[in-house]
């Protein structure tokens, strides 16, 4: 098996090779071990482009790099304190730019990424670190390349993690995820790992970062998105961290999906009510999404609206949020519920601008990289890699090194974010053919995707 995949990402690096001067003529190489079949696209088919949606995918990884390791100057700094709100207990707009204020853990010391609470930068001579944002999610998209398929089983998952993640600290997991690899090693498999009666951490937020990259591999098709992502989210989450984690998956492929013709925050406020759906109506993160949606619809700054998002869940345990009444750790800082309702004060304040909503999210509170990092990658999937230069008005490195943080990459060493594009194009070559019987046209780099009614 070792020699086998060790073959594979040689294969994998020749291919890239090839491709490196292929893409440079609008040419994007083909899947080595997919069977292209003919087909003939339907008058109702969605046309999408290989060759821009590789395009997104860089833009995608690059942003959010960029909003994940700006989200972590202040991950931690400002979670509330259980009482009425006072000056200091939360940033606010003023703050950007300011020094850095110690996190929980941090024992009076700032973040070292930066000494100011600002944009944190690889330049185009440097690297990308890992981090618990995106490697998993990388992990994810190298084992359904290694197994040929586009639905992972629970073994694939388990002998994924036990082969690429550290068994020892640093391990860069945390709550739920940790909980779930120490049940792995104990050798249950997913979904078994996140069941609530042997992973208590199952309400934390462990699955929004590291499953959201499935919304990607099916575009326009929630549903195929959905399916794919399943067993990744039971891995280690259920009840509101399992749908809140569904609503993310939903809206990265409901992003292939929106007119393109309305503004960039009508696209994002769409596909938020169309995701919506996988809340349940009697859900505490149903409340909590028409709760935000509605501060922000009364006009009133987002610094207020966090804060009564902190006064409603955190200090009155309001729609059956009940964290603080549990007495657990930072009150329940990595919860998914409290970090899904600051992300919509990010989402919607931003209104669909890159910087802005990067900004919102790291000076709202709690875990901020993981916000950042959902909304910059998907924003950045939508402009792509131009357009998230664009914005910031400058180049960035392309490379990323998985091994800051993962282990069994050596073939690889430092990937590039077209290496990792290249691979997303791939796995949704194979989506679109098997899952939805679809086309792939590599004559003109387009897929043929057929219409649901479940979209």
């Amino acid at each position: 098996m070792k020699n086998d995949f060790s073959l594979y990402f040689l294969l994998l690096i020749i291919i890239f090779a090839i491709t490196t001067s292929c893409t440079k003529t609008s040419e994007i190489a083909q899947n080595p071990n997919l069977v292209y079949e003919n087909y003939t696209p339907k008058n109702t088919d969605r046309t999408i482009s290989r060759e821009d949606y590789y395009k997104k995918l860089q833009g995608f990884w690059l942003a959010t790099c960029i909003a994940n390791w700006t989200g972590l100057v202040t991950e931690m700094d400002k979670i509330g304190n259980i009482g009425e709100v006072k000056t200091g207990d939360f940033y606010t707009r003023n703050d950007w730019g300011k020094p850095d204020q110690p996190s929980i853990w941090a024992e009076g010391i700032p973040s070292d990424l930066s000494p100011v609470i600002d944009f944190v930068f690889a330049d185009v001579d440097s690297v990308w670190g890992a981090d618990d944002d995106t490697d998993i999610e990388y992990i994810y998209q190298e084992l359904l390349l290694k197994y040929q398929t586009s639905v992972l089983t629970g073994e694939q998952i388990r002998e994924g993690w036990l082969e690429h993640i550290r068994h020892e600290e640093e391990n860069y997991l945390w709550v739920s995820n940790q909980k779930a690899f120490d049940l792995m090693k104990e050798g249950l498999v997913p979904p078994a790992t996140g069941d609530p009666k042997n992973n208590h951490e199952f309400e934390m937020i462990d699955a929004q970062l590291t499953t959201e990259v499935f919304g990607l591999f099916a575009p326009g098709r929630p549903d195929i998105a959905l399916k794919m992502a399943q067993l990744p989210i039971q891995n280690t989450a259920r009840e509101n961290s399992q749908w809140i984690s569904e609503f993310y998956v939903s809206m990265f492929s409901l992003a292939s999906a929106v007119d393109k013709t309305l503004p960039l925050k009508d696209q994002l406020f769409w596909m938020a009510e169309q995701a919506k759906d996988r809340l349940p109506e009697t859900s505490y993160s149903r409340a909590m999404y028409e709760y935000v949606k509605s501060k922000y619809n009364e006009g009133i700054p987002w610094e207020q609206a966090r804060d009564s998002v902190y006064t409603r869940y955190q200090l009155n345990q309001a729609d059956g949020y009940d964290m603080t009444s549990r007495n657990l750790y930072c009150n329940a800082c990595f919860a998914a519920g409290i970090n899904f309702a600051a992300s919509l004060v990010s989402l919607f304040y931003g209104e669909g601008d890159l910087l802005e909503t990067i900004k919102i999210g790291t000076l709202c509170g709690w875990d901020a990289d993981n916000p950042t990092a959902t909304w910059g990658g998907l924003i950045g999937f939508m402009v792509g890699k131009e357009g998230v230069e664009k914005a910031f008005g400058r180049k960035f490195s392309n490379r990323f090194n998985i091994q800051r943080t993962r282990i069994g990459f050596e073939e690889i060493g430092v990937d590039s974010f077209e290496n990792m594009a290249l691979k997303g194009i791939w796995i949704i070559d194979k989506v679109v053919q098997e899952e939805m019987n679809g086309g792939v046209d590599l004559k003109n780099n387009t897929w043929y995707i057929p219409n649901t009614t479940n979209n």
